[in-house]
């Protein structure tokens, strides 16, 4: 069978889906190589999986690290133009070592050197999308996280999208300056912004999420395939939660799930403290998942504090979700047929809100606006709402018809013999180390 490594960077709502896809395949017969940061050697490792160090070391869990990349409208630019791009050097040592006898590698997007080894014939290559925001689509436009708010970028016509897109690239130009100078290092013509252009791999692109979620659209790339959400499930033989967990949902009434994922946890600010205020004025009982931070003291007895649950155990037995929208954490709530309150913190999360708003299963606020009053005002309206309810179970009857990881693998086999390679063969080169 074949040998496949798949690379992605980030959070857990990042490396999930990629687990997934590789458990798939294993299943399936192939050899399944993981290439991502130090931090999750162990979890893959547990998988029987190969794991594979990938540079840069994106430290999700990294205080500092995560409120400088969850800074609202900078975030993005700190993200790339601090971490990612600079280091692109780094990932295309270590990706060209890796994929020596791969028959084929699956990236993410933010893998940037992913797409330059595959111009080179080294490899053949596919690529994938967790969020609709990856495709930027003129017809489905995106809600981007900017300072002065962009809903009114889907009442615009595609005429002015285009001109704002325009705009975008021309002021990140100087962001991907380091991938220009290794590109023509390898001799490589300059491509276009890898923000919009080139990120799409010829040869597979596969769109896991759900059409549920956000339906294909005319200008995305010929090669996408839209496969639904990959779901891994963390524990799945274990027979129950924690006992702690288990008695306290025995206790009462179901709790408003508070959680933060598994990166915007870590620039928490204000966020547990006002909802254990929002979680009394409404008499509801509140589970909080508050990572490696300590839990808030003095907890009345309605309010309990766990570090980290399996979100597809603890998302159907709660009463409402609140949440800061990655795509991880959106997909579960999604799949739990859970009302939910969307508090976005950057990148793909103010559009992931809008999604679910859109669809009548959610309300939103600005992270700057959260404060106990108004969360306990929008709590009430999503919990004495049923239609509400009733609009999400019936998404989340769709989802658990989906097979994403099936669909996916069934691509990605047929990729793997196609006859149409990624790029011409060319000679390897090798960058300079200047």
């Amino acid at each position: 069978m074949a040998r496949i490594v798949l690379a992605t960077f980030g959070s857990l709502g990042d490396l999930h889906p990629v687990l997934a896809l590789a458990c798939e395949l294993h299943r399936r017969g192939h050899r399944v190589e993981v290439a991502t940061v130090s931090l999750y050697r162990e979890k893959i490792a547990a998988l029987g999986l190969v794991f594979h160090p990938l540079r840069p070391e994106l430290m999700v869990v990294d205080p500092a690290i995560v409120r400088a990349i969850m800074d609202g409208p900078r975030g993005s630019e700190r993200l790339l133009r601090r971490i990612m791009f600079p280091a692109v050097r780094d990932m295309y040592a270590d990706l060209a070592r890796l994929i020596a006898g791969a028959d084929l590698l699956v990236t993410s997007e933010l893998v940037y050197a992913a797409p330059l080894l595959a111009a080179q014939g080294r490899v053949r290559w596919a690529s994938f999308a967790l969020a609709p925001l990856s495709y930027f689509s003129l017809h489905d436009p995106p809600i981007v996280p900017v300072a002065f708010g962009a809903g009114w970028l889907r009442q615009l016509p595609p005429r002015g999208v285009l001109t704002l897109l325009a705009l975008a690239r021309l002021t990140s130009h100087g962001w991907w300056r380091p991938l220009r100078r290794l590109r023509h290092d390898l001799g490589l013509p300059p491509g276009g912004n890898p923000l919009f252009e080139g990120k799409f791999s010829p040869l597979l692109d596969l769109a896991l999420f759900s059409p549920a979620f956000a339906r294909p659209q005319p200008d995305w790339p010929a090669s996408t395939t839209q496969c639904g959400f990959c779901f891994h499930d963390e524990d799945s033989t274990a027979p129950a939660l924690p006992l702690p967990i288990e008695q306290f949902l025995a206790a009462g009434a179901e709790p408003v799930v508070f959680t933060l994922g598994s990166a915007a946890v870590y620039a928490a600010g204000d966020f547990y403290p006002e909802s254990i205020r929002a979680a009394l004025a409404l008499g509801r009982r509140a589970l909080l998942l508050v990572g490696q931070n300590p839990p808030p003291p003095d907890l009345p007895p309605d309010v309990m504090a766990w570090d980290y649950l399996p979100y597809a155990r603890i998302f159907p037995r709660a009463a409402a979700l609140v949440h800061q929208g990655g795509i991880g954490t959106t997909a579960q709530a999604l799949r739990a047929g859970r009302p939910m309150l969307v508090v976005p913190w950057a990148h793909d999360q103010p559009d992931n809100a809008s999604r679910t708003v859109r669809l009548g299963v959610a309300r939103t606020i600005a992270r700057s606006r959260y404060r106990s009053g108004r969360v306990a005002r929008e709590l009430a309206v999503l919990l004495k709402e049923p239609a509400i309810v009733t609009r999400a179970n019936a998404i989340a009857a769709r989802l658990a018809a989906e097979n994403g990881p099936h669909l996916a693998c069934d691509a990605i086999e047929r990729a793997l013999t196609s006859r149409t390679p990624a790029a011409p063969p060319r000679a390897p080169s090798s960058p300079s180390t200047s």
